[in-house]
């Protein structure tokens, strides 16, 4: 297992849909050329358009960015998580579906701001994120995250959160009313009625795990 592992790290960094954050103490990137790349602001060269950007955060195997991508040929997708292994997956399944609208970042989510220039960003997916139950600060939704996503996303761009945490469902309608924001959108059990929106019908490995031990799928959606 860990053999596999080194294997894939290294594959990793010979992929052109792959930026790696190597020192995981310091925001810099590396592309497949092993070369320090400056990204900020500069997602159009790599995608070589100027479409729309959808970032996930805490992609995971990316599935929900592969899934998009498939479907919106017009936009471009960034998936970030600091899993190695999971960004293998996400990258390799992107490859070889041939989706150069895909691109991933192996980083902690809190350099996003030094990865991404301002209003760069057109839309975030923050799908089935740890809950953090026990350190507020970590969750994908506290002030903290919401301040790192303003830097990035341009004005009126929408943030999604899909979990099956009832706990992390609301505690982010509790910040969001702190901050005077009010979602579009919000239930705490989507598959109860017709879906209101299409892009929540793709299923993640982790859905479908929670789905299995029986839990709800909560998904807030608001503007910052």
């Amino acid at each position: 297992m860990a053999k596999r592992k080194l294997q894939r790290f290294a594959e990793i960094c010979t992929f052109e849909n792959v930026y790696s954050n190597i020192r995981h103490d310091v925001p810099t990137l590396i592309n497949h050329e092993e070369e320090d790349v400056e990204m900020q602001g500069k997602w159009a060269e790599h995608f070589k358009n100027t479409n729309p950007i959808t970032l996930e955060v805490g992609c995971g195997r990316g599935e929900y960015s592969l899934a998009l991508g498939k479907e919106h040929s017009n936009r471009n997708f960034i998936g970030i998580d600091l899993k190695g292994e999971r960004i293998w997956r996400a990258a390799t399944d992107a490859r070889t579906a041939n989706l150069d609208n895909l691109a991933f970042l192996r980083s902690r989510i809190e350099y996003i701001e030094h990865f991404f220039g301002q209003e760069e960003i057109d839309e975030i997916w923050i799908t089935f994120p740890d809950p953090q139950l026990k350190k507020a600060r970590k969750r994908l939704t506290s002030p903290r995250f919401l301040d790192l996503y303003r830097k990035i996303l341009k004005k009126g761009g929408l943030v999604h959160l899909k979990t099956d945490s009832q706990e992390l469902y609301e505690y982010t309608l509790e910040i969001l009313a702190e901050q005077k924001l009010t979602p579009e959108y919000h239930s705490s059990d989507i598959y109860a009625q017709v879906l209101a929106y299409p892009e929540l019908n793709h299923k993640t490995y982790y859905e479908r795990l929670h789905m299995g031990k029986g839990k709800t799928i909560t998904y807030i959606r608001f503007k910052l």
